[in-house]
C-alpha cells in the first residue's frame, strides 16, 4: 500500500525565470515578474513551483553556471526579492523548489578562481585537475555541448574537466570539503524556507577515478564520457550522505535529474527504503528516435515505443519508488510539437497529453506555457537562437552536411532547447505581453493566437482543460496512488489503462493519432457501470462501453468504473 506524502500529491509548475515575465523592461524575466503571476499559477491548480536557477551567474549556460550560490543574478533581482517571492508564495499555499546545480560551478566561482592559481593551494583539489598525456588532454572525452571535455589552464599548468561548457568546471566530489561545502549551502537555503531541490545532472557527481578513454562512435571526434561519469562508483554513498547530513532533517521534495538510467537504477536512487531522493527524472521517453546524431533529427515519436517505456516505468516502480511525470521542460522541445500535433490538432492533442500526464502514477510537472499549448518556434536563421548547445551543434552539423543547410535547420528547429525558452505568451500585445521592450530571445510569432489572456476567456481552452484535469486528479486518489493496469498493448495508435486504488477504478482511453482509432474493450471492463468524468471531445456522450469504442483524432477520455 502506498504511503501518503505531500510531494506525491503535488502538481509542479516549472518556471524558466529569464522567459517568464519581465517586470522592469530590460527584456529579461525576473523575480518580481514571477511574484506578479503567483495567482495565475495558484488558480491553475499547481501546488509547487520549480524555479530554474536564479543564482548569481555569468550566464554561459543560462544560469546553470553558478558564480555565487548565496546571491541572486542581478538581472533577476535581489535576495530580498527572492525572500518576498518565497513569503508570498507560501501565503498562497505554493511551495518553492530550487534548482540545485552542484556537479559543476562557473569558472568565476571563488572556489575555482583559487583552484586555478597553482597546484599547491587547498582549493586546487575542489575541482578535477589532471596532467596532460602525450602533449594532449588526459583522455579523449567529449563534452555534452560539443568539443573536448578538458581545457588546459596556463596558471595551474594542468587540464580541468568540464562535462558541459568550458565555463562549467566539474567539482571534485571525492573531496570531503567540497561535499560539506555543498551541504552547508543547501542547509542555508532550507533554513531560509525553500521546500526542496531539483538536482541538476546529479547522477554525474561520482566519476570513474581511472578516467579511461571513452569509445569513439563512428563519425565522432571525441570519446563517450557519460559511461564513466554516470551512476559512478560512489554515487549512492554520496547521496545517502547528503540525505543524512541535510535532506532527512527537513520535510522537503527532492528530485534528481538522472539521464541514462533504467528502472533498476531508479530503485536505487528513489526506492522508498534507500534514504536518497524522493524521485528522479528519467529520459527514455524524451530520447525516443535518437540516432547517430543523438537527439538531433526530426523523426516522429514512435507511439508503440512510448507506450512500452511509460508502462515499464509505471509497473517497475509501483509500490517501490515514485515516478516523475513530464513531457517537456527547459531542455526539451515543446511537448505538443514533439508528442502531439502543433497544426490542425494542436488544442486537441495538447489536451490529450494533459490527460496522459495527470492520469499516471507519479508527480506531474507542467512546464510554463504547456498549459496553453505553446509550440516549437519557427526560427529561420541560426542567429535567432541563444542556446550554447544549439549553437555548438549547428556548427557541428553544418560541417557534417555542408551541402544541405536546410536539413541542419530542420534538426535545429525540431530539437533546440530554445523551443522551450522563448518568452511566455501572456497576451496579444507586442512581445506577447512578456516585456515592453525587445526580449533577450524573440517571441514565437504565433503569440497573437496562443496566449494566456485568450485562453482564460475561452472555457474550452487548453488552460481550462489543464485546470479540470488537475481538479480531477485531486478528487480521485486512484489517479495518484492507484496501480497502473494497461491493456491493448498491441494497439499502435491508442494507449489504454486502468488506475486502481482500494475500491476506486478509473479507465483511461487515449488516441495518439490524427485518424479515428477503434479501441477493443476487455469484456470484464465493458460489463461494468461507468461514468464519463472528462473528455477532450465535446461530442463524447456518456455511452455504454461495448466491446469496442471508436476514438476521434487525439481524443482522450477518463471514466469512473462502478
Amino acid at each position: 500500500m502506498q504511503s501518503k506524502k505531500w510531494w506525491k500529491e503535488a502538481i509542479v509548475y516549472q518556471i524558466y525565470p529569464r522567459s517568464f515575465l519581465d517586470s522592469n523592461s530590460d527584456g529579461i524575466g525576473d523575480l518580481q515578474g514571477i511574484i506578479k503571476k503567483l495567482d495565475y499559477i495558484h488558480d491553475l491548480g499547481a501546488t509547487v513551483i520549480w524555479l530554474c536557477p536564479v543564482y548569481d551567474s555569468p550566464n554561459a549556460d543560462n544560469g546553470y553556471d553558478i558564480r555565487d550560490y548565496h546571491a541572486i543574478m542581478k538581472e533577476f533581482g535581489t535576495i530580498e526579492d527572492f525572500d518576498k517571492l518565497l513569503s508570498i508564495a507560501h501565503q498562497k499555499g505554493l511551495k518553492i523548489v530550487m534548482d540545485l546545480v552542484v556537479n559543476h560551478t562557473s569558472d568565476e566561482h571563488k572556489w575555482f578562481r583559487k583552484s586555478r592559481q597553482n597546484q599547491e593551494n587547498e582549493y586546487h583539489n575542489y575541482y578535477i585537475w589532471k596532467d596532460g598525456k602525450n602533449k594532449a588532454a588526459p583522455n579523449n572525452w567529449g563534452a555534452v555541448f560539443g568539443g573536448p571535455a578538458w581545457k588546459y589552464d596556463k596558471s595551474a599548468k594542468q587540464y580541468y574537466l568540464h562535462l558541459f561548457a568550458e565555463k562549467q568546471p566539474d567539482l571534485n566530489w571525492e573531496n570531503e570539503k567540497v561535499r560539506h561545502g555543498v551541504y552547508d549551502m543547501m542547509s542555508w537555503w532550507l533554513e531560509k524556507g525553500v521546500d526542496g531541490f531539483r538536482m541538476d545532472v546529479i547522477n554525474a557527481i561520482s566519476k570513474d577515478q581511472r578516467f579511461p578513454d571513452g569509445e569513439v562512435q563512428p563519425g565522432q571526434k571525441y570519446g563517450n564520457s557519460w559511461n564513466y561519469v554516470s551512476n559512478g562508483p560512489r554515487i549512492h554513498e554520496f547521496l545517502q550522505e547528503m540525505n543524512r547530513e541535510v535532506l532527512s532533517k527537513y520535510d522537503i521534495m527532492t528530485v534528481g535529474e538522472t539521464s541514462g538510467i533504467t528502472t533498476e537504477d531508479a530503485l536505487k536512487y528513489a526506492g522508498f527504503d534507500r534514504n536518497e531522493l524522493n524521485m528522479v527524472f528519467q529520459f527514455e521517453h524524451v530520447e525516443l528516435g535518437s540516432d547517430e546524431n543523438g537527439k538531433w533529427n526530426d523523426k516522429p515519436v514512435p507511439i508503440p515505443e512510448l507506450k512500452k517505456i511509460i508502462t515499464r516505468w509505471q509497473t517497475g516502480l509501483d509500490r517501490k519508488a515514485w515516478n516523475s511525470l513530464y513531457l517537456g521542460n527547459h531542455d526539451q522541445p515543446r511537448s505538443v510539437s514533439r508528442f502531439g500535433s502543433d497544426g490542425k490538432y494542436r488544442e486537441q492533442s495538447a489536451k490529450l497529453l494533459a490527460t496522459l500526464l495527470f492520469t499516471l502514477q507519479g508527480t506531474p510537472y507542467i512546464y510554463q506555457g504547456e498549459e496553453i499549448g505553446m509550440t516549437n518556434v519557427p526560427f529561420q536563421t541560426i542567429d535567432q537562437y541563444r542556446d550554447i548547445e544549439t549553437l555548438n551543434t549547428y556548427r557541428k552539423l553544418s560541417a557534417q552536411y555542408p551541402q544541405d543547410p536546410a536539413r541542419v535547420m530542420r534538426y535545429i528547429r525540431a530539437k533546440s532547447r530554445d523551443n522551450a525558452r522563448t518568452p511566455m505568451q501572456w497576451d496579444s500585445s507586442p512581445h506577447a505581453g512578456f516585456s515592453s521592450v525587445k526580449p533577450w530571445i524573440s517571441e514565437n510569432p504565433n503569440y497573437p493566437e496562443i496566449n494566456v489572456e485568450k485562453s482564460l476567456s475561452d472555457p474550452h481552452s487548453v488552460y481550462h482543460f489543464y485546470q479540470k484535469m488537475i481538479q480531477l486528479r485531486k478528487a480521485y486518489p486512484a489517479l495518484i496512488y492507484g496501480t497502473f493496469l494497461p491493456f491493448g498493448e498491441e494497439e499502435s495508435k491508442t494507449f489504454c489503462y486502468q488506475r486502481q486504488w482500494k475500491d476506486q477504478t478509473l479507465l483511461i482511453l487515449l488516441n495518439f493519432s490524427e485518424g479515428n482509432a477503434s479501441v477493443p474493450i476487455p469484456k470484464a471492463i465493458a460489463q461494468r457501470n461507468r461514468k464519463l468524468l472528462i473528455s477532450n471531445d465535446s461530442t463524447r456522450a456518456d455511452q455504454t462501453l461495448s466491446q469496442s469504442i471508436t476514438l476521434q483524432p487525439f481524443e482522450g477520455n477518463v471514466y469512473l468504473l462502478g
